[in-house]
């Protein structure tokens, strides 16, 4: 990646449809940062409920916002990045919010090392009655497509987590626009940055996610669905290096989506899944053998 202007200025796009419950909670997150950012614009994806009442209050204190039919989140996502002028962009759903710290320690992390192109952190997940329920602190630097193709923990919450340089972000051609592609194209998004650039990693948990039960990938066939959309557009390619995981990377999203079956008591998909993800990757018979004694540990 060639060197970028260090001259840090963050613009934060935050896609909006129909959270206008949490909206303002989201942006006073972000006017809450230690590191200023140079400006907010809330992208409104077609929204029905109260977001737009909540919307016209902070107008007035400089928030930009920008109005469009229902298109989806990458659509959205897209257009506030081009509306934008920071040299620095960061992405926050509506729904999530962000710790005090989160911009500055990010663009400290980028500045001390131009390798890097993007950067995300550690984030909680919380419910409706703000328990957490799950912190996910397991992240990697470096050169991550083929972990991020394989479904391994990279980038946890990228949709929330990630800053990264606008030069990257035009490089790859922003985020996939298709609708269909929820809740995965973060994922995707991810996928092609670390294909170009280096990523890195902040432990340190500096997003809160919540969990209120319309989360894309709670929804497990929406889910599957748009991974399988994902897949084929990656191996539609010609790299041999690429191709070569194809097996692999099929058998590993079966074997989530076996799980994610079993945990939500489907057993018929669950064990539909299993059968195919022992077709791809035979090896991970190991893995479902062993599903009863993590499942007695699990209940003890």
């Amino acid at each position: 990646m060639e060197t970028v202007k260090k001259t840090p200025s963050v613009s934060v796009i935050i896609p909006n449809y129909n959270y206008g419950r949490f909206l303002g909670e989201a942006i006073e997150s972000v006017l809450a940062q230690t590191f200023p950012c140079a400006e907010i614009i809330v992208v409104d994806d077609g929204s029905t409920d109260e977001s737009l009442e909540v919307l016209a209050r902070y107008e007035k204190d400089g928030i930009k916002v920008i109005r469009q039919k229902n298109s989806g989140v990458g659509a959205a996502r897209n257009a506030g990045a081009r509306a934008s002028s920071g040299n620095l962009i960061a992405f926050l759903d509506a729904d999530d919010f962000w710790q005090p710290q989160k911009i500055e320690k990010q663009v400290e992390r980028l500045l001390a090392d131009e390798e890097f192109g993007l950067v995300t952190c550690g984030l909680r997940e919380f419910d409706a009655s703000g328990n957490i329920i799950n912190t996910y602190t397991k992240g990697k630097e470096g050169w991550c497509a083929e972990d991020i193709l394989l479904i391994k923990p990279v980038t946890p919450g990228p949709g929330s987590s990630s800053l990264l340089w606008r030069k990257v972000f035009e490089q790859v051609g922003g985020f996939d626009e298709r609708k269909e592609m929820h809740p995965t194209e973060d994922w995707e998004f991810s996928y092609r940055v670390a294909r170009v650039t280096k990523i890195a990693f902040l432990p340190e948990i500096l997003v809160a996610y919540r969990n209120h039960g319309g989360n894309g990938h709670l929804q497990i066939p929406r889910f599957e669905r748009a991974m399988l959309m994902g897949y084929e557009k990656i191996f539609q390619t010609a790299d041999e290096k690429i191709l070569r995981l194809r097996r692999k990377c099929y058998g590993n999203l079966y074997k989530i989506l076996a799980g994610s079956y079993l945990h939500a008591g489907q057993y018929k998909n669950f064990l539909k899944n299993t059968v195919k993800s022992l077709s791809f990757t035979p090896e991970n018979f190991f893995y479902f053998a062993a599903f009863p004694i993590r499942q007695l540990k699990k209940n003890s």
